[in-house]
């Protein structure tokens, strides 16, 4: 099936009618836009090895870690939504795309990486989520995130959220031990949002 003759305004109708259908999931009525993409991505590279994407929605984090060297086999995405796993696959078919919940990261990085993680890109609504939520993903994410080693840093966790309010609850950044810096704010997004890079000693 080929693609839409204008996949912006295409992937804007297709994450609207995924919000109606499960907007506590979504958590946005809209996609991210190029600006959010390019921050939430700027540390990441080719050299960061293996990228799990959480909640890839459209593809538009995505786009932008291709954009910055990510090789598409080194890109493993997790989307609970089937409507947007099915677009994913037909839109990055060197990616590997699994249709599951965020939670399950840890067992799908064992299975199909071969070498851990260097980043993890979540466009979920984490705010949104419970303390239980929060923390199940999180930890999944410390147990499958590279650890530091000489000539090779720690792997790390980024996450938007709009506003200025971290998108991590206290008990759990104080719970998991997370270093939780904001890296950059964007205007040029709808609505404006805030980057965060999550450290997990």
């Amino acid at each position: 099936m080929s693609l839409p003759a204008n996949p912006v305004s295409a992937d804007g109708a297709t994450f609207f009618r995924a919000w109606l259908s499960d907007p506590f999931a979504i958590g946005a009525i809209a996609p991210s836009g190029t600006a959010l993409a390019a921050l939430i991505t700027s540390r990441i590279g080719p050299d960061t090895g293996p990228v799990i994407e959480l909640g890839p929605g459209t593809g538009v984090f995505t786009r932008a870690l291709l954009g910055r060297g990510v090789e598409p086999q080194h890109l493993l995405m997790i989307e609970r939504s089937p409507a947007f796993t099915l677009l994913l696959r037909r839109r990055f078919p060197g990616a590997d795309v699994i249709c599951d919940r965020a939670e399950t990261l840890e067992r799908h990085a064992s299975a199909r990486l071969t070498d851990a993680p260097g980043a993890i890109v979540s466009g979920l609504p984490l705010l949104a989520m419970s303390a239980s939520s929060q923390m199940r993903i999180l930890h999944a994410a410390r147990a499958v995130l590279r650890q530091g080693e000489p000539g090779r840093a720690a792997g790390a966790f980024y996450q938007f959220t709009y506003g200025h309010v971290p998108p991590v609850r206290r008990e759990v950044a104080r719970r998991l031990s997370l270093e939780v810096t904001c890296i950059g704010r964007t205007a040029w997004n709808l609505p404006p949002a805030s980057v965060y890079e999550l450290r997990m000693p």
